[in-house]
C-alpha cells in the first residue's frame, strides 16, 4: 500500500479509536448532573475510573502520529487552532484532576467545585473536537505558505458550532447508554428517560447537520456520487443510527452501546473519505489545500514510523482489552473510590 495512504488511514483508525473509547467518558461527564446524590455521581466517576487515561492514550498516540507523519498538517493546524488546542489541553487536565480530587476533603461544596470542573472539561472538549471537525468540513483560510491567515472569529462560524453540539450530543447518548450497562436498581431505571432525551436530542442535530453538509459542503458529496464502498460506510451508519432506538425499547442496552460505538466508527470514516486525498482545506485557493503528499514526511521516515506502528499498536490494542476485561460488570462504591 502507498505509504502516504496507509498513514491517513491509520491515523483515521486512531481518531475513531479515540472517539469510540473516550467518547463514552466525555458523555459521562456531561450528564454528571442527571444523577441526583454524591453517591451516584461518585458512580458516574468511577464507572469511567479504571479506563479513562488508558481511552486518552489513542488521542496521544493519535497527535504523536500525526507528528510524525504529516508534519506540515500538524504545524498548520495548531497555527489555526492554538488557542482552542490550549483550551483543550486545559479541559483534558481538569478533568483528570477533578475526578482526582473530588474526595480528598470531606466538603460539599469542595465536591460541587470539582463535579462542576468535570462537567465543564468534558462538555468542552467535546465541543472543540466538533468545531475542529466542522472546521476541517468548510476549509480555513490557508495561504500559499501553508500558514492560517484567519481569525478565532473564523472558526466559530455557524457550521463548526452546529458540529460542536452534534459531537456533545452524540457522546451524552454513548455516555447515558455506557451508564446504563454499568449501573443497577434506581439510578438504572431513572437512566432510560435520560437515553431517550439524547438520542432524540441527537437525531435532531444530525438530520439537521446532514441536510447543511449536503447544502454548503458540497465536497463532502463528492466520493459518494459513484456507487462504492463509501456507500457501504452509510448504509452502516444508517442501520447503527436505526438500531439505538430499537435496542432500547427492547431493553438491549449492549445492543444500543455497540450501535452507538458503531455510529461513531463511521461517522468518522465518512469525514475521513469526505476529506480524502485532503487533509487540512483552503477556503481562499484549492491549491492551498495540504493532503497526504504536500504535508507528509519523506517515504523514509514513513516508512520507519510504519514499522514503529507495527509493534507498538498491538500493545495498545491488547492494555484496552484487558482493562476492560478486568473492570466488567457492575460498578460498585468502597473506600477507593472517587
Amino acid at each position: 500500500m502507498d505509504l502516504n495512504i496507509f498513514w491517513f488511514i491509520l491515523i483515521g483508525v486512531l481518531l475513531a479509536g479515540y472517539a469510540f473509547l473516550d467518547g463514552f467518558d466525555l458523555g459521562v461527564g456531561i450528564v454528571i448532573y442527571t444523577a441526583k446524590t454524591d453517591d451516584e455521581r461518585r458512580l458516574f466517576m468511577n464507572s469511567i475510573g479504571p479506563i479513562w487515561d488508558g481511552n486518552e492514550v489513542w488521542l496521544v498516540t493519535f497527535g504523536g502520529a500525526l507528528f510524525a507523519a504529516f508534519p506540515e498538517v500538524y504545524a498548520t493546524s495548531f497555527s489555526a487552532f492554538y488557542l482552542p488546542f490550549m483550551v483543550l489541553l486545559v479541559a483534558l487536565v481538569f478533568r483528570a484532576v477533578s475526578m482526582e480530587f473530588r474526595s480528598k476533603v470531606k466538603s460539599a461544596a469542595w465536591r460541587k467545585a470539582w463535579d462542576f470542573c468535570f462537567f465543564t472539561s468534558c462538555l468542552t472538549v467535546s465541543f472543540l473536537f466538533g468545531v475542529a471537525v466542522g472546521n476541517s468540513m468548510v476549509g480555513l483560510p490557508i495561504d500559499s505558505q501553508y500558514e492560517y491567515v484567519g481569525s478565532l472569529g473564523d472558526l466559530l462560524t455557524f457550521y463548526p458550532i452546529l458540529i460542536g453540539c452534534l459531537v456533545v450530543s452524540l457522546f451524552a447518548l454513548h455516555g447515558s447508554v455506557y451508564l446504563f450497562l454499568k449501573t443497577e436498581h434506581d439510578l438504572q431505571a431513572r437512566l432510560k428517560p435520560l437515553m431517550w432525551k439524547c438520542f432524540g436530542f441527537f437525531l435532531v442535530l444530525y438530520l439537521f447537520a446532514t441536510v447543511l453538509t449536503l447544502v454548503t459542503v458540497p465536497h463532502a458529496v463528492d466520493p459518494f456520487k459513484e456507487p462504492g464502498a463509501p456507500w457501504l460506510v452509510i448504509l452502516v451508519s444508517i442501520l447503527a443510527l436505526c438500531n439505538i432506538p430499537r435496542a432500547l425499547y427492547q431493553e438491549r442496552p449492549g445492543q444500543a452501546f455497540l450501535s452507538s460505538g458503531t455510529l461513531i466508527l463511521s461517522l468518522t470514516t465518512l469525514f475521513g473519505i469526505a476529506l480524502f486525498p485532503n487533509m487540512l482545506l483552503s477556503s481562499l485557493d484549492p491549491a492551498n489545500n495540504l493532503n497526504i503528499y504536500n504535508g507528509a514526511s519523506s517515504e523514509s521516515t514513513l516508512k520507519l514510523m510504519r514499522n514503529i506502528a507495527f509493534l507498538g499498536l498491538p500493545f495498545v490494542l491488547s492494555y484496552s482489552a484487558v482493562v476492560f476485561w478486568v473492570f466488567r460488570g457492575k460498578v460498585k462504591l468502597d473506600e477507593t473510590s472517587y
